[in-house]
Formats: structure tokens, C-alpha cells, sequence
């Protein structure tokens, strides 16, 4: 496995700068798709959403800007929105107004950014109606777009009721998005559709391998994690989606592409990754599993043998404030190479390659889509917060998710 870790110089400057910037880490042969994709996560980091909502604001984004750009091009079939054909229309101006549009609904704390951003593009494109038509067929695609997920469930708010007995403390810390599982799905027909079995059983041996595993590996004291599975882990605690959207800009990004399949992968991706949080919370909140830290510092409980309890144990990192089972970094890397495997084809796959803020922007790379999808799980092992066979469990229901994306946008159709 050829893995590169490259810390650059550039990365003293802020990362929404040099995100934002025209020219930082922009790959010569991108196009506008995959430089909007990039400022947009940028823009969408910086307005402090966590990374559920950042999702669906993404997954918003790319739906707009691949109705408006389908509607120029004309080029696929799939649409969710009908837009009249717009022949002749600048697609470059309907992407940056896809883009300026709907980021200003998400997230107008970031106006004054999403502006100049746009203004910077218009900039550079001629005046005269193929502008013009540009940004009134995007301006249609978002308010459409919008239409069709203002009663999402998105807004609704927690009523999360904490486990105790009359009278007895417990931590009074609010789980995070205990609501998000009863939203609308993109793809999927329902929040459930893919619900996983159980758990397994603590009297198991796959729950003893599990947890000894974790024990030994994911600890914050391990003597047993190596320097490079420490690296992976700390890279790794990056959650927001840029870190997988650099990965598909690595496929988007390669030359003879044509914007429009941009439009559709980008599109693609973010609606099943949408989904697969809505799917894994979905099943994180009805089994309601617990974390490695509670499960070791209780393993005198768990009616199993194999498992030693350890009272002082602690994972490498901090662990997510929701319930374990499945592992949700998981699903979304499930989803993502899966549908990257069936855009590529038979073509030659380019090297992998994104950076985590979390680990203070060192970059890794890949050279096949498998050895991402298998280091995600790892990672979270390493990090002690997941189980094995919940990282498993979560990259199965990614593929699957990624399946319902690939065939409604016909990726396999280039």
C-alpha cells in the first residue's frame, strides 16, 4: 500500500483562504464544478455547521448546480426537477449562481464570502444573454431544489429523553442529531431501509475480539498502535465532507472529463452520502450501542470471559457524541468508493488523494479506491471510538446506498 504523507508550506496560511483562493491547490485541468465543490466546502466549514448539516447543505449545493448544468448541456435524462432546456446558456455562470444562490439560503452568515467568490467568476465571463440565461436557468434549479427539500425534516428539533431512574445524575450532555434519523431521504424510500441486524452479542466471540481489539489498539496510552496506524487515526478525526470531496475531485479532476458527468458524480455523491448519515443514525438510535469507552470500563458486566474490564481506559481521541453502532465515517467512505468504482470503470484510476484539518492538514493519498475504503475502518478502530464489526457493518450499507445513486444518475453510462 503506497501511502504519502505531505505537509506543505502553504498550509501556515488559514485553510479557508487558501480554499477560497483562485488559484491555492486548484488543479490546472479543473473545471468549474469541481472548483465551486471546492470553495463551497470551504464556505460551508468556516459557517461552523456540524457535519450532518453540512452534508445536506452540500448535497443541496451539487443537486442545483447539476439541474441547472443538465439543462444547458442536456446531456442525461435524470432529473428530479424538470427545468425547461436552456441551450445556449453559460454553464460557468450557472454554476457560480447554483453556488452563490443556495449557499446564501444555507448559510448567509458567510454572505460577504459567497459574494466575492461569485463576483470573482462573473468577472470573467462575457456579458450578453448566454450570462444571463446562465444564472436565471440556476436561479430556477435552486428555488426548485429548495422546494423539494423545505419540509426535509431538517429543522425539526430534538426532544432526545436522557436513560436514567427518578432522581439518579447522569452526564447532561445532549447526544448529537438524535432527530436526524426521521428525515427525508434523497434515494432511499426510508430512514430504515437499510437497518442493519443487531449488534453482536456480548457473549459472542466476534464482541470479545471486538473489544479486545479496541482495547489494545485504540487507547490513548496503547503501546501497541503503531506511528503509522496513529497517523491514520488522527487523520481521520476529521469528520466534515470536504475530506471525502477531495477524494472524488481526484477522479473529477482527471483530464478528458466533461463537466457535466462532474455535475452528475458530484451530484450523485452528495445525495447518497446524505442519506447514508440519515440511514446510520437511523440505526445508531434504535440499537443505542455503546462506545468502546463505556464497554471496557464496564467489562466486568458484559457476561463474557474473554473481556477484562480496564477503569481507567481512554480512547485516542474524543469519542463522537452519539451511540456507536454502525460507524458513520464508515458508511460515507462506503458510499463514496463505491461510487467512484462504478464512474471510473474501466478506466485507469488516478491516484486518491485529500488532507485532514484535523490533522493539521497533512494530505494522504491511495493508489486504488480499495485501500481508502479499508483504511476508514481501521482508522476508526485506531482512533477507539469504533468496533470492527461496526465498521464492516457500516461500509456494507454505504455500498448499498451507493447502489440506489448509481442507478438513478446511470453511472455506469458515461
Amino acid at each position: 500500500m503506497q501511502l504519502t504523507i505531505v505537509c506543505s508550506q502553504i498550509l501556515r496560511v488559514s485553510l479557508i483562504a487558501l480554499l477560497l483562493s483562485a488559484s491555492a491547490l486548484s488543479d490546472a485541468r479543473a473545471d468549474a464544478v469541481t472548483e465551486w465543490n471546492e470553495k463551497a466546502g470551504a464556505i460551508v466549514v468556516k459557517a461552523g455547521l456540524g457535519p450532518l448539516p453540512a452534508e445536506r447543505a452540500l448535497a443541496m449545493v451539487q443537486a442545483s448546480v447539476y439541474e441547472a448544468v443538465n439543462a444547458i448541456t442536456q446531456r442525461y435524462p435524470v432529473s428530479d426537477v424538470k427545468l425547461e432546456p436552456a441551450s445556449g446558456a453559460s454553464v460557468e455562470a450557472a454554476i457560480a449562481a447554483a453556488n452563490r444562490a443556495m449557499l446564501t439560503k444555507l448559510v448567509p452568515s458567510q454572505q460577504a464570502i459567497i459574494d466575492r467568490a461569485y463576483q470573482s467568476t462573473l468577472t470573467a465571463i462575457a456579458e450578453g444573454p448566454a450570462k444571463s440565461n446562465g444564472i436565471a436557468v440556476a436561479e430556477k434549479a435552486v428555488a426548485a431544489v429548495l422546494a423539494r427539500r423545505a419540509n426535509d425534516g431538517a429543522a425539526a428539533g430534538e426532544f432526545y429523553r436522557p436513560h436514567t431512574s427518578a432522581g439518579t445524575y447522569v452526564p447532561t450532555v445532549i447526544p448529537e442529531a438524535p432527530q436526524w434519523r426521521h428525515r427525508t431521504p434523497w434515494l432511499m424510500t426510508n430512514p430504515s431501509q437499510f437497518r442493519p441486524g443487531p449488534p453482536p452479542d456480548l457473549g459472542s466471540d466476534v464482541w470479545a475480539r471486538d473489544y479486545n481489539e479496541v482495547k489494545a489498539l485504540g487507547g490513548k496510552r496503547s503501546q501497541q498502535r503503531t506511528a503509522e496506524q496513529t497517523e491514520i487515526a488522527r487523520f481521520w478525526e476529521e469528520v466534515m465532507p470536504p475530506i471525502y470531496h477531495a477524494i472524488v475531485r481526484s477522479v473529477a479532476n482527471t483530464p478528458g472529463r466533461d463537466i457535466t458527468r462532474n455535475a452528475r458524480l458530484f451530484a450523485a455523491v452528495t445525495q447518497a452520502s446524505d442519506d447514508a448519515l440519515i440511514a446510520v443514525f437511523d440505526a445508531k438510535y434504535h440499537y443505542g450501542f455503546w462506545r468502546p469507552l463505556t464497554a471496557i470500563r464496564n467489562g466486568d458486566i458484559d457476561g463474557n470471559d474473554a473481556t477484562e474490564r480496564d477503569e481507567s481506559w481512554v480512547p485516542f481521541i474524543e469519542t463522537p457524541m452519539h451511540p456507536e453502532y454502525p460507524c458513520a465515517h464508515c458508511i460515507t467512505s462506503g458510499v463514496v468508493g463505491t461510487i467512484l468504482r462504478a464512474e471510473i470503470g474501466n478506466e485507469p484510476a488516478p491516484v486518491l488523494t485529500t488532507r485532514s484539518n484535523a490533522a493539521g492538514g497533512v494530505s494522504r493519498s491511495w493508489t486504488t479506491i480499495n485501500e481508502f475504503m479499508q483504511e476508514v475502518p481501521n482508522a476508526r478502530l485506531y482512533d477507539g471510538v469504533h468496533y470492527r464489526n461496526s465498521g464492516q457493518i457500516g461500509t456494507d450499507m454505504g455500498r448499498r446506498i451507493a447502489h440506489l445513486a448509481i442507478e438513478k444518475y446511470r453511472l455506469a453510462h458515461k
